[in-house]
Parts: C-alpha cells; sequence; structure tokens
C-alpha cells in the first residue's frame, strides 16, 4: 500500500529533473546568440552525440535485424551472405592498407541509389508535375482561368529562364525576366514558410522557458 506513492514521487522527481535539464540546455543552444561558447558546444556535442547513438539503435533494431541478421541465421536466406559481405567491408575503411575495398560497397550503395532515385523522381516528381500543369486556360471561371493562366506563364518563363543554349535578348530575354520574377516570388515564399516555421519552434521553446519551467505563463 506503500509503494504507489513512492513510485509517484519517484516520477515527479525524475519529471522535474527533466524539465531543468531540458531548459538548461534551451539556455546553452541560445546563449550562442551573444557568440560562440562552450555551454553552446556542450549542447551542440550532446544533441549530436545523441542523435548519432539514437539513429544507430535504430537501424540496428529496425533495418539489419530484421531484413538481414535474423532471415539469415532463423530462416536460412544464404543470398543474404552477400550483402553482409559488403557491409563488413565498409569497415575497411578504418585500416589504411585494406580501405580501397570499401570502394566496392561504395559504388555499390551509389550506383543502386542513383537508379533507384531517377526512377522515383521521374515518375514521382517529374511526370506528376508535367501532369499538374497541363491546366485548361479557360474553365469557365474568372478566378480559376486566372490562375491557370498565370501559372501557365510562370511554368514557361521559367524554363525559358534556365535555357542558356540562346542568348537571352529580345522577346526570349523578356521571358526570361519574366520567368525570373516568378522565381523569386516562388523563393521567397518558400524562404518565408521556412522561416515561420522555425519561428514557431522558437515560440515553442520560449513557451516551455515560461511556462513549464518557471511557471509564468499558465
Amino acid at each position: 500500500m506503500q509503494y504507489a506513492p513512492t513510485v509517484i514521487g519517484d516520477n515527479l522527481m525524475w519529471d522535474l529533473i527533466g524539465i531543468w535539464f531540458a531548459a538548461l540546455l534551451t539556455l546553452c543552444v541560445f546563449s550562442f546568440l551573444y557568440k560562440d561558447n562552450p555551454f553552446y558546444k556542450f549542447a551542440e556535442h550532446l544533441f549530436v552525440g545523441i542523435s548519432a547513438g539514437y539513429g544507430v539503435t535504430l537501424e540496428y533494431y529496425n533495418v539489419f535485424l530484421p531484413n538481414l541478421w535474423r532471415p539469415l541465421t532463423q530462416q536460412g536466406k544464404l543470398i543474404l551472405v552477400v550483402p553482409f559481405i559488403f557491409g563488413i567491408l565498409l569497415f575497411s575503411r578504418f585500416f589504411k592498407n585494406y580501405s580501397w575495398f570499401s570502394r566496392w560497397s561504395m559504388a555499390l550503395i551509389i550506383g543502386i541509389y542513383a537508379g533507384i532515385t531517377i526512377v522515383g523522381y521521374g515518375s514521382g516528381d517529374l511526370i506528376l508535375q508535367i501532369n499538374a500543369n497541363l491546366l485548361p486556360l479557360w474553365t469557365g471561371k474568372w478566378l480559376e482561368s486566372l490562375n491557370n493562366i498565370i501559372l501557365t506563364i510562370g511554368v514557361i518563363t521559367g524554363l525559358i529562364y534556365f535555357f542558356f543554349s540562346k542568348e537571352h535578348k529580345g522577346a526570349f530575354g523578356a521571358g526570361a525576366k519574366i520567368g525570373t520574377w516568378f522565381l523569386m516570388i516562388s523563393f521567397g515564399a518558400s524562404f518565408g514558410y521556412t522561416v515561420m516555421s522555425r519561428m514557431s519552434l522558437l515560440i515553442g521553446r520560449i513557451y516551455f522557458l515560461m511556462a513549464g519551467w518557471l511557471g509564468i505563463l499558465h
């Protein structure tokens, strides 16, 4: 009957330690706004180290064990010996005299990844983007038609800007200039969205310091 309160008390203590630890690390990162310092370096190295360790652990349990080790040792899929050997060869980078063995593995990884990526981007991005831009210029609705016309002009002039086989002069140069405006608007909107997402993270950390740590806000 006395064990439950002890567990609750321990949980509250660990929660309090976690809040203080998170708050201090947040302040260590914010200290970089003043200048580079040991507190920021500590938080940076701790974050990188924990991320690396977590990533390795995740790959071990979610990739290596279910996709290679268990099928190889428990199910007898001997064909998996081939990728296992290529994986071992990657560690030859730690030995100067045998580091060239890792080139075989790296060449295989880069070649396969490049092939899969080209097919994936071609079918998932290029074809879908082309299909999404094949729009009717007149739909019977003024706003929708205007949107389609602007989109079509932006696509064509943007492609003209990146066509470097012809000098950008005359009408062709005017099209490239219009394409530049569309590109700048697109980059500006993308940059603004990125800044706003980072601002939301900043607001979240400040709210954590004010409410979760100091208890000023409720």
